[in-house]
């Protein structure tokens, strides 16, 4: 089992590519992938949309499979894993923020929140939920629906949902795409305090360079290959 305080690499890609089939011909999503990010360490991937960068995350974070190569995920090769193998390592270990929010419209914020903690078996999971709402300045907003929220607010719900479960892996996919200039900014600024503060290695897709700037380290995808 992958232990987050020893050195090492969360996550490993090694030669990895994409091919999916069209009406046209096969299409090389991603072509020889090599990339890892360490214990801690906060990278982010650059590039317009086309380029291959969200389906790295999916396929890093083993929601869909390589064509070739082998993925190492907290320690797992995950070719060796089913998808409910898959599902079960990623538990509290892996956490993803979208674009999108993908908050559950039926649940408020706190049961939101929560959702994952309990998922885990986490003792507590509401009280945990309650304070991680809190961190995000949302504290006063925690009994209300997602469609109650503003989209700044629904993206801080949805960091405090993948955060709270401490894990050793934040996926963020354009995080703060869907968001104003303010609330962008606080958005971004939150991801890097918080993942600090719970020493989760980052993996940060995103086009702005200024949000880019703030990683250790910046890989720049072209043509489904690393630039």
């Amino acid at each position: 089992m992958y232990d987050a305080s020893q050195p090492g690499a969360p996550l490993a890609l090694d030669g990895v590519s994409l091919t999916l089939p069209s009406a046209a011909g096969p299409v090389e999503i991603l072509r020889g992938i090599d990339f890892s990010v360490e214990a801690g360490e906060r990278v982010a991937v650059v590039r317009p949309s086309g380029s291959g960068k969200s389906t790295l995350i999916a396929i890093g974070a083993g929601l869909e499979r390589p064509t070739k190569g082998k993925v190492r995920l907290l320690g797992q090769e995950l070719s060796r894993l089913d998808e409910d193998g898959r599902a079960k390592l990623r538990r509290g270990r892996v956490s993803l923020v979208f674009q999108a929010f993908h908050l559950l419209p039926n649940m408020t914020a706190e049961e939101n929140v929560a959702a994952p903690l309990e998922i885990a078996g986490v003792r507590g999971a509401a009280k945990t939920a309650g304070e991680w709402l809190d961190r995000v300045g949302l504290g006063a907003r925690r009994t209300h629906y997602p469609h109650q929220l503003s989209g700044g607010e629904q993206q801080r719900v949805a960091l405090a949902r993948a955060l709270a479960p401490r894990p050793a892996l934040l996926f963020a996919d354009e995080p703060t795409g869907n968001l104003d200039h303010d609330n962008a900014r606080l958005v971004a600024d939150l991801i890097f305090e918080l993942a600090a503060e719970t020493r989760a290695a980052l993996v940060l897709v995103t086009h702005d360079e200024a949000l880019a700037e703030r990683a250790d380290r910046t890989m720049r995808m072209a043509a489904g290959r690393i630039a």
